[in-house]
């Protein structure tokens, strides 16, 4: 019996979810097995190895509008305390290297600071926005 659950995301640049895996310990491989619940294993374009027993998998959306999925096992909180509720922290990694990126391809210098509370301060210097 597979456990997995996906959710549709806007993610669109695979180098900016790289690099929050990174920030997060994790690695980001592409063509891979995604592990799941009893051993159940499903290939996918690109996974998201987790330390814990089970990964998480990145789909292309099927409406094939350039954004990607991502789908894996909750059961018994594994892939939640590396990648947070509902991703929760993967996201918020996600969101904060594509704004890095689209700072610095229009010019921008930028800073970050993780506030005591979690939440991350991204500040944009220079240039036009």
């Amino acid at each position: 019996m597979s456990h997995f659950t996906s959710i549709q995301t806007q993610i669109r640049d695979l180098r900016a979810l790289s690099d929050a895996c990174t920030d997060l310990g994790l690695t980001l491989v592409p063509e891979s097995n995604c592990r799941g619940y009893a051993g159940v294993v499903r290939k996918a374009p690109h996974v998201i190895k987790l330390q814990g027993p089970y990964d998480v998998a990145v789909d292309p959306s099927l409406e094939n509008d350039g954004t990607y999925g991502l789908t894996t096992d909750w059961w018994d909180g594994h892939a939640a305390r590396e990648v947070g509720a509902g991703y929760g922290r993967l996201l918020q990694s996600y969101g904060v290297h594509k704004t890095i990126h689209e700072a610095r391809h229009r010019g921008l210098r930028t800073t970050r600071r993780v506030e005591a509370d979690g939440s991350i301060l991204l500040t944009l210097e220079g240039g036009s926005l």
